[in-house]
This record gives structure tokens, sequence and C-alpha cells, in this order.
């Protein structure tokens, strides 16, 4: 019976793995006590120490601690290393302990699935829970980076760099490892051509974890991995494993949070009164070198973000377009001299649209079955385009204002992108007001000069085309008005020119105003704010998601004469744009122009 008892728990072994130095290996000492009080009986488990050179009266120290239950052994990877030693193209790749868990795999066949932890954790829950997570064929067990999630820099870090999504990058410091997937699909040997490849110097192995894992995890509950910098995961009561990453640690920091956690296993082993002389013997300096060091983190990432050659764009062979370059450049210039109302980019020669060449609004059945047509091969654009992740809309914030303006009105919007039209058009095609039309107010080239098949969406997407032909123009005039009687929708951008990816409210021009005000008339505005995604376009520039504010609609007073209305609406307008625009980016709205005028005061 007892021998039955015996292989059972052999068969039910839990392997965990710690790697550390010499000097650290009295905090690995605290994270095993806290382990082996936690853990099921019902289980056997064996702790394997990674290292190179912890002295064997160490070890000594460390194995005296192994019971009936658990087996602790320390195994010296110098001999790995030196077989890999050529393939290395950094020799600091010695000094990281952390490195070593990515032997485990190879070093123990054995073992189908094996749990890293590392040295500055204590283990307050049943390990074995852990373990039994089912992994299939993904490479590991793992919990989101907490200080990813709470740095805006990091973050943007993460995505930028390593083109992985901020909530996605995983903290490596805690992972149930897939030990057959990770032999099966060769990772070792992917790491070490990842090192030739580029060098990580913000979270260095960690980063090349999340590179070599992607969409390849499981997100474990966030409590096996309670990081306690800034806010934890989860309730306290509900942690299964504090984490004292980064800095601030328990054993350097009388007020360290959480602290009794680890002081509560502390006291249990041998290396409590070394432990307890740390504490009192770390200097102000060290502690200056901590308080930097969160700092020093944030400018490398940072650093990195800006390299022309980082890794994100090394890997999808994309460099920023001197076109694109130089587009930005004139941008700035504009916005230094104040010229907002011209197009960024040359447009290039089309003829003038005459009066003979269009009939706005035509009804005729020619016409219809074109509109039709055009919109069906619109639909199918904008479908393609959000698949292929050139058109990204993370949300509509204020749809409900949409819906307040039933009986038409103006609605303008910033204009950035040739494709930011699109963005109203799915908002107002899924609301309640689908039923209406809306119309775009477009340039005269984009009528004229646009062949193929963007000037056939051009010419019959339902567009008003402007004119330099005087003649043209009262067309034009008059079909603005009887879109807006019949309790239609214009959309206007009456910042005049587009300026690419430009994020700022640019001063306005009154004619978006002038025809809601003749036509009694509301105007709904809407500002597109842009974040980076993680998706790079051919021109080597982030493709931005779009954030698409509807604000309060603003209505004419008929108490007003119309260029009185006109004027305030366009007030109201562009002060709306700019409480979206300060309250999304967190910034106060300046221009350049300001800036160069008050410097040559």
């Amino acid at each position: 019976m007892e021998i039955k008892e015996l292989n059972l728990k052999s068969l039910r072994e839990i392997p965990i793995f710690f790697a550390c130095d010499e000097g650290f290996v009295k905090y690995t000492m605290v994270s095993i006590k806290s382990i082996m009080e936690n853990a099921s009986r019902d289980r056997r488990y064996h702790i394997y120490i990674l290292h190179m050179g912890i002295s064997v009266a160490t070890q000594s120290r460390v194995t005296a601690m192994a019971d009936a239950d658990f087996d602790i052994d320390f195994v010296d990877v110098t001999e790995k290393m030196d077989s890999i030693a050529g393939k290395l193209p950094i020799r600091d790749y010695y000094s990281n302990t952390t490195y070593f868990r990515l032997f485990i795999p190879d070093m123990f066949p054995q073992y189908r699935k094996a749990l890293y932890i590392d040295s500055d954790t204590i283990v307050v829950g049943d390990i074995s829970q852990m373990y039994d997570h089912r992994l299939g064929r993904l490479y590991a067990g793992v919990c989101p980076d907490r200080v990813v999630a709470q740095n805006e820099i990091l973050g943007e870090y993460v995505e930028k760099v390593l083109g992985v999504k901020r909530e996605k990058y995983f903290n490596a410091g805690v992972m149930l490892i897939n030990c057959s997937q990770f032999r099966e699909n060769h990772l070792l040997d992917e790491f070490l051509e990842l090192l030739h490849v580029y060098l990580f110097v913000v979270a260095q192995d960690q980063d090349y974890l999340n590179i070599l894992c992607k969409d390849q995890v499981l997100y474990m509950e966030p409590k096996w991995n309670a990081q306690v910098f800034g806010e934890l995961a989860c309730p306290v009561e509900e942690v299964g494993l504090f984490h004292f990453n980064m800095a601030a640690k328990p054993w350097h920091y009388k007020d360290c949070r959480l602290a009794e956690y680890f002081w509560k296993y502390a006291k249990y082993t041998s290396s409590y009164g070394e432990i307890k002389e740390g504490l009192e013997s770390y200097t102000d300096e060290q502690r200056y070198v901590d308080s930097v060091s969160g700092e020093k983190l944030v400018e490398l990432a940072v650093s990195e973000i800006n390299r022309e050659d980082n890794y994100l764009r090394q890997v999808t062979n994309t460099h920023r377009s001197e076109e694109k370059l130089e587009l930005l450049k004139h941008i700035e210039e504009l916005e230094k001299e104040g010229r907002f109302a011209e197009d960024a980019q040359a447009n290039p020669p089309a003829p003038p649209l005459l009066p003979e060449d269009i009939n706005y609004l035509s009804r005729s059945l020619k016409s219809k079955t074109q509109t039709k047509y055009a919109f069906k091969l619109a639909r199918w654009f904008v479908n393609l385009l959000i698949k292929k992740k050139q058109l990204i809309i993370k949300e509509y914030k204020g749809v409900e204002n949409l819906e307040k303006v039933a009986d038409g009105a103006v609605i303008t919007c910033n204009h950035f992108n040739a494709f930011d039209s699109f963005a109203i058009t799915l908002a107002f095609e899924q609301g309640k007001l689908k039923k209406k039309k809306l119309y775009r107010v477009i340039r005269e080239g984009n009528y004229t000069g646009f062949p193929g098949f963007y000037g056939f969406l051009m010419r019959h997407c339902n567009t008003l085309p402007l004119s330099s032909n005087f003649k043209t123009m009262e067309k034009f005039i008059t079909a603005v008005d009887r879109v807006l009687q019949k309790k239609q929708f214009v959309l206007v951008y009456p910042e005049q020119g587009m300026w690419w990816n430009y994020r700022k409210p640019r001063p306005l021009q009154k004619g978006a105003f002038t025809f809601a005000a003749r036509n009694n008339k509301p105007v709904l505005p809407v500002f597109i704010t842009m974040s980076d995604s993680d998706v790079i376009d051919a021109d080597g520039f982030y493709v931005q998601e779009y954030t698409v504010h509807f604000c309060e609609p603003i209505y004419p007073d008929p108490s007003k004469k119309q260029a009185v209305n006109a004027k305030e609406m366009l007030d109201k307008n562009y002060e709306a744009w700019k409480a979206v625009y300060e309250e999304t980016y967190k910034k106060k709205l300046t221009y350049t122009c300001d800036e160069q005028a008050d410097s040559n005061e």
C-alpha cells in the first residue's frame, strides 16, 4: 500500500524551477519556504535551482530544507552555456540568470511541463493549482505584465517595438512552461537566432519570450502573478502569488507594500539574520539608484520607440517613406506659418467642373443605377480596408447626438485622411438614421481628376463637388440647400484642406455654418481622435485607430441674422472640437504659429 502511494505521488510530480546566483539565493529560500507551507501534500514536488557557481556550503543550506514531499537540487548550467557559447552574439548573456529558464525544456526532457518562478516571489496559494492548468499546444501559461499595463510609455514600447498589444504582453517571472511544445517547436534555437537579429535592452529575455510566444499562451488568473508594483490585479485576499517585481523589495525597504507576506516566511529560513542585516545596511545611495532605475527604463523605452531600425520596423521590412516624412515636415511649416486652410499635399491639376458637366441630385434611372452600384462597390472596399487593418475604428462616442438631429443637419468633421469619411458613413448607416441620405462635399479635383475606381466612387456616392466656376457653384449651393430642406445630411470639412494624420483641430472656414444658418438646420460637430495601432502601413507609419466623437448638436437662433448665427455656430463647433482634443490627448491645444508670434513680440 505504501509503495503504491509513493508511485502515485511520483507520477504526479510537479517540477518547479528557480534561477539565481550566490547573492540572491537567500531570497530564493524564502520563496521556496512559502511554496512548501501552502502546497497540497497530496502531490510530490521537485525544486531545481539553476545556477553557475553557487558554493557548496550555500547549496547545503538550501537542500537542508527538503522534506518527504519536496526534493531540492541545484543544477549547474555552465556546461550548457559552454555548448551554445559559439551561437551567442553577446557576452552579458552569461551574467543574466533569468535567461536560464529557456534551458529547462531541453535539459529536462522527462517533463511535459514545468513551473518557472522568479526568486522575488511569495506563494500563498496551493502551487499545484497553478501547475494543473491545461495548456494543450500553447507554449506557456502566463499573466499580463502590470507594469506595462499601468505605464503609458512602456505600453507604447511593447506595441511599437515588439508588435505586441500592451494588454497581451506577459510577465515572464512566473511561467507554466509547456516543455513539450518548446522542444517540438525548437524555441531555444529560435531564441538564439533572434539574439542575432535584435538586442532588446528594456526587458531583455522577457521581450524575447513575448515575441517567441506571441498569441500562443494561456492567460492564467491574475492571482498567480500579483505584481506588487502599482495596483494589484486582484483583491489581496484572492492572491495566490505575490511578485515583488521592480526595485521596491521588502528586504531593502521597511515600508515596502505587502512586505508582511515576505517576512512571514523569511523568519523560518536559515538566511533570516542575513536578510535582516541587509535591510538595515541598505544605503541611501542604493535607494537613490533604485529611484532612478524606473526612469532609466522609461528612457530606454523612448529611445527604442524612436529608433528608425527598431525590431518591429526591421522585421516588417518597412522604413518611413521620404515622401511622407517630407509631408509631415511641410505640415509643421504650415502650422508654424498659420496657413491652416491650405492642402498639405499638392493636388494634381484637374479640369474645372463646368455647369454642363454635372447635374447635382439627378434622379434619372441611369444616375440611380450608378449610385446603387457605386455604394455596393464602396461597401466592399470599406470591408476590405477593415479586414486588412488599413481602416481601424476603435470606438464611437456620443452616437445618440446623431439621433437628435433626425430632421437633417450639416455634419462637420476634421480632415486628415482620404478614408476618414468612411468612419462617419459607417456610424450613420448603423444607427437609427440609416434610411436617411448622407451627402459629402468634396473638392473639385476629386470629382474631375480621379480616373478609374476612385473616380467612379467620387462621382456617384452622393458627392457634392465644389467648383472654381461661378455658375457651377450656384448649382452647388442650390443642391446643398435642397438636401437640407429635404431633411437629409451634408458632411463638410470646414478646415478646408486635408493634413495627413494631423491630430489638432484647425481654424474653421464659414461655408458649412452659412448653409446651416440659411436653412435653419443644426450643425453636428464630429471630431475623430487617433492612436497608433500595432499595424505598420506600406510607408512605414503606424495605421491609426480612430475614435469618432459625435458632439452635442449646435442650433441656430431664429431671432438672429444669418451671418451672426453662422459665426456663433462656427465658434461653438471649434470649441467642441477643442474640448474633445484636450480631453482625449490630455494636453492644452496650442499652435506653433502662436508660439512663434509670442517669441517675436
